[in-house]
């Protein structure tokens, strides 16, 4: 095959927009994949065959495709166009237990042959590393099923530029003191790989992502605030509407306006669900096999520990239908399960690679990767129920900085949100500090909403944390 390397093109405003079928120079033909899928298939096996040539004892590669396009609009005008066409192999070598790793975006056979040469060079140069190697073979997925992760948007250019238009356009009709915007933005993608080893494992699936995001700027005596809104789907039949991304974009700017600081006290912070997100993935991080074998998290010989308050559950669901983290099996090829990760706040297990699994003397968890759909339990109470539960407070819907210190779990991040009296938004407040340790927050989470963001692959609603320390003027 010729050589293909990744390709975006980006036009600026006041350039002509191209033929909606595609980029420029592509015959029409973005709306497809540039590689079939058994040419995938092909070239995975060409370098394994190589790797096994060239003296690796083991090996695996993935061989990878997307294909995507994105539009920005802002002030109603065409502020950039931008598509992409990548590809890319990567492979891994095993020699005994020394390991080493090359890239290419290149498919011709003569590229395969230099990129597994030069992993087998890294490998030479490695030291031994008795946990180094590919998933056990009985672990690997021999079938899965169809989650359903692949839709196509047929979404011609001038289509997301109405759209675009649309969501702008709607939140700036929200009220008269929104002056500017930051732009609407309308984006379409689709993947495709093929993941293979030496263990006899294949398998690959395509799928799709899209999305459509609004910001917006509002002003009053003199002061400006800024908010957003985004949609995010597999499938475009599951997205909000362009007008309402924008309508709430708009409304969550001017709700934003005169704000206030607030003294330092302690008191009940609420984590708006998309904030909540922030805190499953802090945990996370915490019971992940890199942060525990290093001994850097605050969360070590935690397995079978009560952690959280014990209402608390937390389930890994990585087969749901077009969901945002679903994956039949992990990096390795090693099959996924359903598992419960924290049940009545203890927790039940770590995210674990092979690699990882190994250093800590353990099996691997199928989390080669990453997490998959992580499911929070929670109650009946909405956040208008949760606000007047908690009576009076501080509801957090934007954090500023990283400020999360894994090794003690020490918290400390910028804040934007609402203080509440009476369990009503009393006014915006600005400018202020939460701090806490997630030891603590995690153990003193009171209610988890019933207001679930299912955008992203952390699904919980918004979480009440009794106690916080805020800080402001």
């Amino acid at each position: 095959m010729p050589g293909n390397l990744p390709m975006t093109v980006t036009l600026e405003t006041g350039q002509p927009a191209p033929s909606p079928h595609g980029a420029p120079g592509d015959d029409g033909r973005a709306r497809h994949f540039p590689v079939a899928t058994s040419d995938l298939e092909r070239i995975a096996s060409a370098v394994l065959d190589a790797a096994r040539r060239g003296g690796a004892t083991a090996a695996e590669t993935e061989v990878s495709q997307g294909i995507g396009q994105s539009v920005t609009v802002r002030q109603s005008e065409v502020e950039t166009i931008a598509y992409n066409r990548d590809k890319g192999i990567s492979v891994t070598v095993y020699v005994g237990q020394r390991r080493g790793n090359a890239s290419t975006a290149d498919f011709s056979d003569d590229a395969i042959v230099a990129a597994v040469g030069k992993a087998l060079v890294i490998a030479k140069y490695t030291a031994m590393d008795s946990a180094a190697g590919l998933a056990d073979p009985d672990r690997l997925a021999r079938a899965w099923p169809d989650l359903d992760l692949y839709h196509p948007w047929e979404l011609p250019v001038e289509a997301a530029i109405d759209l675009g238009r649309e969501a702008e356009a709607a939140a700036l009709a929200v009220d008269p003191r929104i002056t500017n915007s930051e732009g609407a933005t309308v984006a379409r993608s689709e993947s495709e790989f093929v993941y293979a080893n030496s263990n006899g494992f294949a398998g690959g699936y395509r799928s799709s992502r899209h999305h459509i995001d609004c910001a917006v700027i509002g002003e009053e005596d003199d002061a400006m605030q800024r908010d957003y809104w985004f949609t995010a789907a597999r499938a475009a039949s599951d997205l909000e509407s362009a007008t309402a991304v924008g309508r709430k974009a708009g409304e969550r700017t001017v709700r934003r306006l005169r704000g206030r600081q607030l003294g330092t006290l302690e008191c009940p912070v609420i984590f708006e669900a998309p904030e909540a997100a922030d805190l499953i993935g802090f945990f996370v991080q915490a019971v992940s096999g890199g942060s525990l074998y290093r001994k850097s998290s605050f969360l070590l010989d935690s397995l079978g520990t009560q952690v959280f308050s014990p209402h608390i559950q937390l389930r890994e669901e990585p087969h749901i239908l077009r969901g945002r983290g679903s994956t039949p099996f992990d990096s390795e090829g090693v099959a996924t399960v359903t598992r419960d990760v924290v049940r009545d706040g203890i927790v039940q297990g770590y995210f674990l690679g092979s690699y990882s699994a190994r250093k800590l003397g353990m099996q691997t968890t199928g989390n080669g990767g990453g997490s998959h759909n992580l499911v929070l339990g929670h109650g009946t109470d909405d956040l208008a129920a949760l606000l007047r539960k908690m009576g009076r407070g501080l509801l957090v819907t934007e954090q500023l900085g990283q400020g999360v210190n894994a090794v003690t779990g020490d918290f400390s991040r910028g804040a934007a949100g609402f203080w509440i009296e009476d369990g009503a938004i009393a006014y915006p407040v600005e400018e202020i500090t939460i701090a806490g340790n997630l030891r603590d927050m995690f153990r003193d989470i009171v209610a988890v909403g019933s207001d679930v963001d299912r955008r992203g692959s952390r699904h919980t609603g918004s979480i009440m944390v009794g106690r916080m320390t805020v800080a402001g003027r």
